[in-house]
């Protein structure tokens, strides 16, 4: 795999907070989400503040990410979907 063991536990690290923060983005979709929406746009928020972090984070060591990289960052994400979706479905 691209990834430092550095990076993977970052990227956890995010995925963690996030998931266990999903109550508040749950609300925050509510002011954005049309039709009831509110669960997929919570999901949307969340993966993309991981993927910010992740961007961020490369940003700041002076390099961007390569596809291999890219690959297991969305390998990572995908691994923790239930979960997000899970806790975005029980939160609010």
């Amino acid at each position: 795999m691209a990834l430092q063991e550095e990076e993977r536990a970052f990227v956890k690290s995010l995925l963690d907070y996030y998931i266990a923060e999903s109550g508040s983005y749950v609300q925050m979709a509510g002011e954005y989400a049309e039709g009831g929406a509110v669960r997929d746009v919570a999901f949307g928020i969340i993966v993309g503040c991981v993927y910010s972090g992740f961007m961020e984070s490369r940003r700041g060591e002076g390099g961007g990410p390569g596809l291999d990289d890219m690959g297991e960052l969305r390998s990572m994400i995908g691994g923790r979907a239930g979960q997000i979706r899970e806790a975005v479905g029980g939160a609010g």
